[in-house]
């Protein structure tokens, strides 16, 4: 079992900057992939970005350039810096991790943190 707690999600100015936090917890050995997802009123959740064990990151194209995925290994916690924020990155924010284990893949969200850019 893995345990997804966000933080930092708000309202801010268009332009403006947020980091989001997912302070994870649980069986950390069997995760295999970390993410932050969004989802904006009437639309699908979205990937927004992807951290893999060895660090290696991969974004969407509507963020790319302004937002920033890291991991501080000792917090067992994961980033999500989002700078030059646009109205349309208005949505709640999931972080997200998959496990393996011998009994197959899981995956596990956050409970979403609310991000809100006016114009």
């Amino acid at each position: 079992q893995v345990q997804l707690v966000e933080s930092g999600g708000g309202l801010v100015e268009a332009g403006g900057s947020l980091r989001l936090s997912c302070e994870v917890s649980g069986n950390l050995f069997s995760i295999n992939a970390r993410a932050w997802y969004r989802q904006a009123p009437g639309k699908q959740r979205e990937l927004v970005a992807t951290i893999t064990n060895g660090g290696s990151t991969n974004y969407a194209d509507s963020v790319k350039g302004r937002f920033s995925i890291s991991r501080d290994y000792t917090k067992n916690t994961v980033y999500l810096q989002m700078d030059s924020l646009k109205p349309e990155d208005t949505a709640v924010y999931y972080c997200y991790a998959r496990t393996v284990t011998v009994n197959g893949e899981k995956e596990y969200w956050g409970q979403g943190t609310q991000v809100t850019v006016s114009s």
